[in-house]
């Protein structure tokens, strides 16, 4: 990409009144967010960041990047919305904080050394982990620092994921470390049923997209600054660090509920049906299942003992998002707000203090019952508003258009406000849900494709010298008109992915510059971190093209698939198209596992890798047999993206047996490589 866009960016003056003005008439309970952000801090980080163990010099996590936003004045920089400014400085409180103890028991947690919190409980031997962050360096660093702090030596005696995303169990092997990497035998790994297929759904299957957006959602390539990333509303960013995973050993709800025979008063609360209980370490734990809410498989824990209940991701000090912006299963906004309903009426009376995956915890009953109530109507609110305008007519994007606002009961709270989800692309997300991406004009049932779209729109307006033109004019005229930016980003995009042979060359340069200026405009502006990071990652892509990931590779989450979820992520990545053209005839693949015993049968046929336990009585005579151990397998999976040539290296190495490789690599050569740094702003 050239160089050429180099030019700084100032803000508008109208955006620098807006930032200044979102402080304006805010809630007034915000000094209560800074005392419980800052309650009990045992000791904050001992360390200026967090490295690679691969590579020393590469940090994953920087607890420096973020001074600026702890060590400035009272007042806000005018390139950052005032309160996402305010959020953005709570969330990098950072370090090991006592969240209540007892005479026998206490539960910590390590914040803001990665998007999430680590918590650790203490049992009668050892401690239990919930949620051990995102990557096995950042994992490691928050379990020193507590023990550093604390002097308990004692062992990892139980882990717990709450629920299916990776900045909750990509740090599970950095708890052992200290143990040279050994996990102990008979490890209780404690997760909500169906844990794994989602963890493996959204990392593997969609992996490379859902890890390109989140580039985008994150913002980790930034400069940290008040010109580029100040956090992302959830926490500050994610770590870039090794991701592993120590697959379940017990799945909640796999199991039958507790039944009211069984219980007792120490549990504390009154019985109810679908409660779950598990005793680990003496430390007793109720499991409420939260399927569909904030991830496809979650859940709720309350300890008796103590009156704490943690809400996982549930209910933090934000709106959350219905629809992620890197991508994901769209949620469902009355089922989570069905949970926490349910949440309040079985642990509210006997709850004192609530705790959860990201932000700072709330004591006293009064006032955790007031935080569930609120981001229940929420999430209810949400759902049912979008509802009603969608039987009255209203699209989705309208509906984001006509409620701009939450009801002031809501409003009036600092954790309600859209620092990670936003109402715009909620209301959005729950029209997706209920009827899908078209909108049922037959106008938009067909669209052409954004360069098909750009070359048409831009010969229509007169040339792209007329349309980066009118932008032009649009932006420098802009003040009173709000939605100005909006247009200029939609204008400038036409020209950006028109046909370059349509476009001259000078036109598409002063493209590029002016919608650099106009991302970086409305990413000053964004009240939502995600929102702004988008923006300003995108002008950071104009200038400087797509940048290779941050994140490292997760070779647990292959390991822990099962050999359909494998076949099912290689079938994902067919050429489906060139497969069924060329190979009219089925070719049927017979593998063989020595170490596990399975065996199963892959078959090519029109376009699609279709898989079989077993022997496949209807495929027809295999045209390879293939010998190997699930090892072998897994190093062919992880020796890098192009599987036949690893395949072939580890039929000469003697690892993999097949008495036809030709019919093999022919299956395989179908096989494609997803592009991890396809571009987003640019065809």
């Amino acid at each position: 990409m050239p160089s050429e866009y180099t030019e700084p960016v100032e803000i508008s003056p109208s955006v620098a009144e807006a930032n200044r003005k979102a402080a304006e008439g805010s809630p007034a309970d915000g000094a209560q967010d800074f005392e419980d952000a800052n309650r009990q801090l045992l000791a904050p980080p001992d360390v200026p960041a967090v490295y690679s163990r691969t590579d020393s010099s590469k940090p994953v996590w920087n607890f420096a990047a973020y001074d600026f936003l702890t060590d400035g004045g009272e007042q806000p920089p005018a390139e950052v919305n005032a309160s996402l400014w305010r959020q953005g400085t709570l969330t990098a409180t950072a370090g090991l904080f006592l969240v209540v103890s007892s005479s026998s028991r206490a539960v910590y947690q390590v914040r803001g050394y990665d998007l999430s919190n680590m918590t650790i409980i203490e049992g009668d031997s050892g401690i239990i982990v919930i949620d051990p962050l995102a990557c096995y360096e950042t994992a490691q660093a928050a379990l020193r620092l507590y023990r550093d702090t604390t002097g308990n030596r004692t062992p990892v005696v139980g882990l717990i994921y709450t629920h299916s995303h990776v900045d909750h169990f990509g740090g599970a092997r950095g708890l052992f470390a200290e143990r040279n990497d050994e996990v102990p035998d008979g490890l209780p790994v404690i997760a909500p049923d169906g844990f794994l297929e989602h963890a493996v759904s959204e990392n593997v299957y969609a992996g490379p997209a859902m890890s390109r957006r989140a580039e985008y959602m994150y913002a980790a390539n930034l400069d940290k600054s008040p010109h580029a990333q100040v956090g992302s509303g959830l926490g500050l960013t994610v770590s870039t660090g090794e991701v592993t995973l120590l697959p379940p050993t017990d799945s909640i709800g796999a199991a039958q509920a507790v039944t009211s025979d069984d219980w007792s008063p120490a549990d504390v609360i009154p019985w109810r049906k679908g409660l779950h209980r598990r005793v680990i370490d003496g430390v007793r734990l109720l499991f409420q299942l939260t399927p569909g809410t904030e991830a496809p498989a979650e859940m709720n824990i309350y300890l008796p003992e103590l009156r704490a209940l943690c809400m996982a991701e549930n209910a933090t000090h934000t709106l959350h998002n219905i629809l992620s912006l890197r991508g994901a299963e769209v949620r469902d906004a009355h089922a989570w707000a069905t949970y926490l309903t349910d949440a309040i009426q079985t642990f509210g009376e006997q709850t004192e203090v609530e705790f959860a995956s990201h932000h700072w915890p709330r004591w006293g009953k009064e006032s955790i019952l007031e935080f569930l109530s609120n981001q229940r109507d929420m999430y209810a609110y949400l759902n049912d508003q979008t509802l009603r305008l969608i039987n009255r007519g209203y699209t989705g994007s309208e509906i984001a258009e006509e409620l701009q606002h939450l009801p002031a009961g809501l409003a009036e709270h600092w954790y309600t406000q859209g620092y990670y989800g936003s109402l715009s692309h909620n209301f959005k997300a729950v029209y997706q849900r209920y009827m899908g991406w078209f909108d049922g004009n037959p106008a938009r049932l067909w669209n052409l494709p954004p360069t098909e779209a750009g070359t048409r729109y831009v010969a229509a307006m007169g040339g792209a010298e007329a349309v980066v033109q009118k932008a032009q004019e649009t932006y420098d005229s802009h003040d009173g008109d709000p939605q100005a930016y909006r247009w200029v980003v939609e204008l400038l995009d036409h020209v950006i992915f028109a046909d370059p042979a349509t476009v001259s060359e000078q036109a598409a340069k002063d493209a590029k510059a002016l919608q650099i200026k106009t991302f970086t405009q409305l990413g000053y502006g964004a009240e939502n971190g995600p929102w702004r990071n988008f923006f300003l990652t995108g002008a950071d892509e104009l200038r400087s093209g797509p940048q290779r990931p941050a994140s490292a590779g997760a070779p647990d989450l292959v390991h822990s698939m099962t050999l359909e979820q494998v076949f099912a992520a290689l079938a994902r990545s067919v050429d489906g198209p060139t497969a069924a053209r060329e190979q009219r005839a089925a070719i049927v693949l017979q593998w063989h596992f020595t170490d596990t015993g399975q065996e199963c049968t892959s078959t090519l046929r029109n376009g699609v890798l279709v898989y079989v336990a077993g022997k496949d009585l209807y495929a027809g005579k295999p045209q390879a047999t293939i010998t190997l151990t699930r090892a072998a397998f897994d190093s062919v999976l992880l020796a890098g993206p192009l599987f036949q040539q690893n395949f072939d290296a580890a039929v000469t190495s003697g690892a993999v047996q097949v008495d036809d490789l030709a019919a093999a690599d022919t299956v395989f050569g179908y096989l494609t490589v997803p592009d991890p740094s396809f571009p987003i702003v640019t065809p």
